[in-house]
């Protein structure tokens, strides 16, 4: 690890300081935290104000267990703690570069592969991270699965998106220490909104699409367009590295979010490169044909010019698109030999809780999946109708506390897309599940579902599986959408152990009456119900 900071170093690199003390403690920095319950003499406290608890609230708790500096938005604190307080701007930016210097701003001995957009992150980010490897750089990757550094692969969390910035940096100061040369960093647009990933120096930003999600938290579609194009600008205020600069975005000619992100890319003059990727249109790289097949996808892509043909076990259309921004940002980005590219797509057998088949020996195919937005059920849908021999059985749900509209939309692309749909629970939080789900039958009776035909309500996730299995028939096709690897299910303010995998196998198992895992426990199971 590198050595220590003192206070003084630490925030010579803090942006929008406001009033500080006049003199900083002469000590070194022992963390950078912002939960008071981690801070240890001698750390600096950082008071975010959150969605559910104000950190300012927790300032003299921190100070009390031997904080050296408290840093905060609000200025009362200055008079109380004139000597111990930092007043900025922008906590959550501070906390980011506070905590990059603190482990020495790690991001700036690596290449960094940023990777944004709603859909396909993760996947986008697997077939970076598989490329890099098969090209024998020594790299890593933080995704909302896992992160892997070295032969370490380290558990991200539950309900997870980009990390908090002192676990962001903490993971590539270890890369470093580990003798890594490239990181690829699943970006989220929380983590982009919360500064989360400033100071993480960005080389490529890959951009996957842009559509409706999180209009809850960025209120339109146009801010959460900008909140993306963040990375954008945070590939302009990277440092030159020892390797070089590259600062190149990699967009989807085929998104809707295209011109938008040209023309932010053009007004940063010749700060940052493009280069465009498309399925259906001229681009520097582009599909000349495409088969899919339940075995995975067979493409031949024109990468400037030059033509190669890519084999993948990934299934679905959309991950045409995904394969194709990896190709992007390896191949013209970093100059990675096509050939390459070629071996390290082909190298990777699949993603946890995408597209991810559970047999058991039933005569249908049983697959998990994280679809969870609009968009992503749509492409996911019409992926199962391509595969399925015969029906396509949906279960899904749609979160509480979360953007309201798409409940409405999911569920009307389910009634079109599926053959039978099932609506159950999916982290319904504090919301009423029983209200969730209304909204979405009134949605799909509205697009022309007929409740018991050709969609059910099963407030129970475990029940609705089950529901799912038994409605199956010889060579039809269930899917089971939302939560794909996630480890959790939220109902009020309590995470339940939940894994839509470790489900299926239950409903598989009671179905064909052979050995196999427990239905996970929810509180909307029946047999909770009956004897409450």
């Amino acid at each position: 690890m590198t050595a220590l900071k003192t206070i003084q170093e630490l925030f010579s690199s803090c942006p929008g300081i406001l009033s500080a003390p006049d003199r900083f403690p002469p000590t070194n920095a022992m963390s950078v935290e912002y939960d008071s319950r981690a801070v240890k003499k001698g750390s600096v406290f950082v008071a975010i104000e959150g969605e559910y608890q104000d950190g300012h609230a927790y300032i003299v708790s921190a100070l009390e267990k031997g904080a050296a500096i408290a840093v905060g938005t609000q200025a009362q604190w200055r008079e109380r703690f004139p000597q111990q307080y930092v007043l900025v701007e922008d906590a959550r930016k501070a906390l980011a570069y506070l905590a990059a210097a603190y482990y020495d701003f790690p991001a700036r001995k690596m290449t960094v592969i940023g990777v944004t957009g709603t859909d396909g992150k993760t996947t986008t980010t697997n077939l970076i991270f598989q490329i890099l490897k098969e090209a024998g750089y020594k790299a890593g990757m933080v995704s909302t699965v896992n992160a892997v550094i070295g032969e370490e692969i380290i558990d991200t969390g539950f309900h997870v998106t980009t990390p908090e910035a002192p676990m962001v940096q903490e993971l590539l100061a270890k890369m470093v220490e580990c003798g890594l040369t490239h990181v690829v960093l699943e970006t989220t647009s929380h983590g982009l909104a919360q500064h989360r990933v400033a100071a993480c120096e960005y080389d490529i930003g890959v951009f996957t699409n842009i559509t409706h999600e999180h209009l809850d938290y960025h209120g339109t579609y146009e801010n959460y367009l900008q909140t993306k194009a963040q990375l954008i600008h945070y590939l302009v205020e990277t440092q030159m590295k020892p390797a070089g600069a590259i600062r190149l975005a990699v967009i989807n000619r085929d998104d809707q979010s295209y011109p938008a992100l040209s023309e932010m890319i053009k007004e940063e003059g010749k700060a940052v490169q493009s280069i465009a990727y498309s399925r259906n249109l001229p681009a520097d790289i582009h599909t000349l044909n495409e088969e899919q097949s339940s075995d995975g996808l067979k493409i031949d892509v024109s990468v400037q010019g030059k033509k190669i043909q890519i084999h993948s076990n990934l299934v679905g259309g959309y991950n045409v698109s995904n394969i194709l921004a990896a190709v992007g940002a390896t191949a013209v980005g970093l100059g990675i030999e096509l050939q390459v590219v070629q071996a390290g797509i082909a190298a990777l057998p699949g993603i946890p809780g995408r597209m991810e088949r559970i047999d058991l020996g039933q005569n249908f195919l049983a697959i998990v999946d994280f679809a969870h937005t609009p968009n992503a059920m749509k492409v996911t849908l019409e992926t199962a109708r391509v595969i399925s021999k015969r029906r396509v059985i949906a279960i899904f749900g749609s979160a509480g506390l979360r953007d309201r509209e798409k409940r409405k939309m999911m569920a009307v692309e389910g009634v079109e897309q599926a053959d039978i749909c099932i609506f159950t629970a999916e982290d319904p939080r504090t919301e009423k599940l029983d209200d969730i789900l209304m909204e979405m039958q009134l949605a799909a009776e509205k697009a022309g579902g007929i409740l018991g035909k050709n969609f059910y309500v099963e407030p129970d996730r475990g029940s609705a599986i089950r529901l799912g299995v038994q409605l199956a028939q010889t060579d039809d096709l269930v899917i089971v959408c939302g939560k794909g690897h996630e480890q959790s299910m939220c109902f009020g303010k309590t995470e339940y152990l939940w894994d839509d995998r470790i489900a299926m196998r239950a409903a598989l198992a009671e179905l064909l009456r052979v050995a196999g895992p427990a239905m996970p426990y929810l509180p909307t199971a029946k047999e909770k119900r009956a004897g409450s």
